[in-house]
């Protein structure tokens, strides 16, 4: 019954996800759509923003928009996180201003669509800052990583040309028709299913015991709709989606674990629509698949296996291991969410993952240390794109021709890029890892920089899965480690800006490499991208650069917690 749950609700989302990658295809072509009645909106936006929709950018034109965009993002996050107590509504629990370091991490972490918290929302943030602040950067930095992966399909499908389309255009389409319906949609059905979504203030309730306790609530479906849908994952509440007023039964549970893979596996499909090469897209999402269900099954295996150290004692563990995890979910479905989560670059949980087994830690970090299996919103395609070009580099030298990929020779220029980027994540992580180690063990560290609850092996997987989630931009942590402190902030706020804007420039600069080439005509030597022999070359590729460097490092926390737990 459980692996069936499990199953039916992975069919589901697969099966939305092929009409939907069909229909973003049509968006970002602007073919005809039902939703053209949105147009009028569209051209409101074009209008205020003084945006010439039909004027085309080349690759460094678009980037300076997306960078420039962005920066102001983030400026304006910042202002209102530190003066949110002096903004006269919205803020019925008088939540104080965050203070400049803590927003800065904040702003950071959702203008890359991390949305790594290190503050619980609920407390933290008044409705204003929820809003106007975490569920508008929600939608706008996954609306940016969507047209960032638009200007990589009309790339690939441009011929000898500079001109690479319209960053805003894309950009604005990404929000107003996708984006803005499905979480519009996704919103009313949680409300239908008791979610909160409400400007009134804390609640004071009388428990069974008869003390009297403050509960909150707030304007919550907006902000946990657009979450999942936006691979985003920073809950209202600080406990995020193991919270009943952000995930409180079964069907919600359908709901927002389908949302948060829905657009990233329709991306595939999407990139074969786009490029009329709809086996190249088969051929993405068997790779992707395969890796997931890699990183899924051990998980299952271990979590409702249960603990072998309660198992000595002889104790019965039906429904496996259930520390930090909700009775209502269980072990099969909390696996579940959490490989979909880490996978997506989403971060949203609905169990702790640092209660679980450490081997399923292990394969959590995995997945987003390889961050190429789904992964974000149009980012996920581009990480994987970047494998590709590498499969196709080694299978050119291979066999004594030219690298191509979809007709563009691949020559040295993207082939540096592609390495470079790519070698870029795991020295984020672990450097990342390897000096917040050396500063915790320094003898004169202060108390402040005492940030470990869990010494040992424990506690160096908590600092290795907090910079691979900071790195993969994907916000998830093991909530173990003190990190709301200048070192986690300042630290994990500069990995997170670097983890997300050079691999997409690296992108762009490829995209628009690319698409100044001549297409070359297919001939009997041309290495055929969605063959079962390249997905397997693609697979090996994705293991050997994604994973090998990470297992030293796994090793040393995960893997040496499991073993000395015997």
């Amino acid at each position: 019954m459980r692996i069936l749950s499990v199953t039916i609700i992975f069919l589901l989302t697969f099966f939305l996800a092929i009409p939907l990658g069909k229909y973003i295809s049509k968006v970002y072509k602007g073919e005809k759509t039902l939703l053209d009645i949105l147009n009028p909106l569209e051209n409101i936006i074009y209008r205020i923003c003084k945006i010439d929709k039909s004027k085309e950018y080349d690759w460094k034109e678009n980037l300076k928009i997306f960078l420039i965009i962005n920066s102001i993002w983030f400026v304006y996050a910042m202002i209102l996180l530190c003066s949110q107590s002096v903004i006269p509504f919205l803020n019925p629990d008088e939540i104080i201003s965050m203070n400049p370091v803590q927003s800065f991490n904040t702003a950071v972490s959702f203008v890359t669509n991390t949305n790594l918290q290190h503050y619980s929302g609920e407390t933290a943030l008044s409705y204003f800052s929820q809003l106007f602040v975490i569920c508008f950067l929600q939608f706008v930095s996954a609306a940016a990583g969507m047209a960032a992966f638009a200007i990589l399909l009309k790339a690939l499908k441009s011929n000898t040309t500079k001109k690479i389309g319209n960053f805003y255009v894309f950009f604005v389409r990404s929000g107003i028709r996708i984006l803005l319906p499905l979480a519009f949609t996704a919103g009313v059905m949680l409300i239908l299913n008791s979610i909160p979504m409400t400007f009134a203030g804390k609640t004071s309730i009388a428990t069974l015991q008869g003390d009297s306790v403050s509960v909150s609530k707030g304007p919550v479906a907006a902000v946990v709709s657009i979450k999942q849908l936006g691979t985003n994952g920073g809950g209202f509440f600080g406990t995020n989606s193991t919270h009943p007023f952000e995930n409180p039964d079964i069907i919600t549970y359908i709901i927002e674990s389908v949302s948060l893979a829905l657009i990233p596996m329709a991306m595939i499909f999407t990139f074969g629509y786009y490029l009329n090469r709809k086996k190249a897209s088969w051929m993405i999402f068997a790779v992707m698949t395969l890796g997931f269900l890699i990183l899924l099954v051990p998980l299952l295996h271990y979590e409702t296996a249960g603990s072998p150290i309660i198992s000595r004692f002889g104790i019965s563990q039906p429904d496996g291991s259930m520390e930090g995890k909700e009775l209502r979910f269980g072990s099969s479905l909390s696996s579940y969410w959490a490989v979909t989560t880490t996978n997506t670059s989403n971060g949203s949980v609905n169990a702790m993952h640092d209660s679980m087994s450490p081997l399923s830690g292990a394969f959590l970090m995995l997945g987003m240390q390889i961050n190429a299996f789904y992964g974000g919103v149009g980012v996920g395609l581009n990480s994987m794109f970047l494998f590709i070009v590498i499969t196709v580099f080694i299978a050119g030298l291979m066999i004594g021709r030219t690298p191509e990929l979809f007709g563009k020779k691949i020559e040295a220029k993207e082939i540096k890029i592609a390495v470079m980027v790519t070698l870029l994540h795991p020295l984020l992580i672990l450097g990342g890892t390897a000096l917040s180690s050396y500063i915790y063990t320094l003898p004169n560290a202060g108390e402040s920089l005492q940030w470990l609850n869990n010494p040992g092996f424990h506690g160096f997987s908590e600092m290795l899965y907090e910079f691979t989630s900071a790195g993969a931009n994907n916000g998830s942590g093991f909530e173990g480690l003190r990190d709301n402190n200048n070192f986690w902030n300042i630290s994990t706020g500069i990995v997170m800006l670097i983890g997300r804007f050079i691999p997409i420039i690296g992108t762009m600069a490829i995209s628009g490499s690319l698409a100044i080439k001549k297409d070359i005509p297919p001939s009997p030597g041309t290495l055929k991208v969605d063959s079962l022999m390249f997905g397997i070359m693609l697979f090996f590729v994705i293991i050997i650069i994604g994973a090998l460097l990470f297992i030293p490092a796994l090793v040393l926390g995960p893997v040496a917690e499991f073993v000395t737990s015997f």
